[in-house]
């Protein structure tokens, strides 16, 4: 049984998410969601895939919260012709010495963007799924633990094609959210254009990453009650039996792997932490429900057709599904 959670800690925790939260929007204007789904995963320890055209800050956002955490962070510009060593890193010959060493790629911080991961090919693609699972990278036979925390943010960009390569179901599980952007309000267009006419301060750090990690394990003690564990269950297991379970179930030929229940169970722990509670009701878990599972669920040929999107097959199987 995990130590329950004193008031104090939810304090000193809320108190310092709204000091993320502060700072956080003196580079980044709007975008609510991706903020949430941010720290959603910060807190949770996932990784999250940020998918939206060119230009709405998902960079800057990634870049921010590292910042603000007072972390490393690599950034990771894929490209067709990128290498896994280019990543992970490679054995290097030292000529002094005539021996090899070992020299660590990009992926050696505690936030990694990886900026347009769709245009990387799919064996350097495959390179990051031992990082991002199991924390670690394998070289010359020699396993190097990854820093903590550690997490990955990696961008898409859905409207180009050309020198792309869709990600493999395998790799798109291990994202625990998939965040997808879209264009700002009018008013939050301006507000963008008169923060880039003033000098930018200098960003201080928040907090460190020992804080990060004590909010991790913070965040594992959440409580989640049996009935709320068996509500996620079902909902996961409605995506596999979706054409019994609501009509626009059809359209959905793959539901969702174990891994969905334990991202909404995370997810879940995350949004009640951050709402100032020591315990998931229901209304945390719907609160990402696009987020765990848009990537998870693959849609027939018939839903591209008739523009079915993920997000409505999503509302419909929580809507045949009772809550606790």
């Amino acid at each position: 049984m995990a130590t329950p959670i004193k008031p104090s800690e939810i304090e000193q925790t809320v108190a310092l998410v709204e000091d993320l939260s502060r700072s956080y929007q003196t580079r980044v204007v709007g975008q609510t969601g991706l903020w949430w789904s941010l720290l959603a995963g910060l807190l949770a320890g996932g990784h999250v895939l940020l998918e939206s055209v060119p230009g709405l800050a998902k960079t800057t956002a990634a870049r921010t919260l590292a910042q603000l955490c007072g972390g490393s962070f690599s950034r990771v510009q894929c490209t067709p012709d990128l290498l896994a060593s280019d990543i992970i890193g490679t054995q290097v010959f030292d000529s002094s010495r005539s021996a090899f060493y070992t020299e660590i790629g990009p992926i050696n911080a505690n936030f990694v963007l990886v900026d347009e991961v769709n245009r990387a090919n799919t064996k350097t693609q495959s390179a990051m799924l031992e990082a991002m699972q199991e924390r670690q990278v394998t070289l010359a036979g020699q396993v190097h633990r990854l820093p903590e925390p550690f997490i990955v943010f990696a961008t898409q960009n859905p409207i180009e094609q050309e020198g792309t390569y869709e990600l493999p179901e395998a790799q798109l599980d291990r994202f625990m959210l998939k965040e997808v952007l879209t264009y700002p309000s009018q008013a939050d267009e301006l507000a963008i254009m008169d923060q880039a006419d003033r000098e930018a301060s200098a960003l201080a750090a928040v907090a460190d990453p020992d804080q990060i990690v004590a909010l991790q394990a913070l965040t594992r003690r959440v409580h989640i009650d049996r009935s709320v564990k068996n509500y996620i269950v079902r909902l996961v297991a409605a995506t596999r039996e979706a054409k019994i379970v609501t009509p626009l179930g059809r359209y959905i030929e793959y539901g969702a792997s174990p891994r969905a229940s334990l991202a909404f169970q995370a997810a879940g722990r995350a949004i009640a932490l951050l709402s100032g509670r020591d315990h998931v009701v229901p209304e945390d878990v719907k609160y990402l429900r696009y987020q765990v599972l848009r990537h998870r669920l693959i849609l027939t040929y018939e839903a591209v057709a008739d523009s079915v999107r993920p997000e409505a097959v999503i509302d419909a199987v929580f809507a045949a599904t009772p809550a606790p």
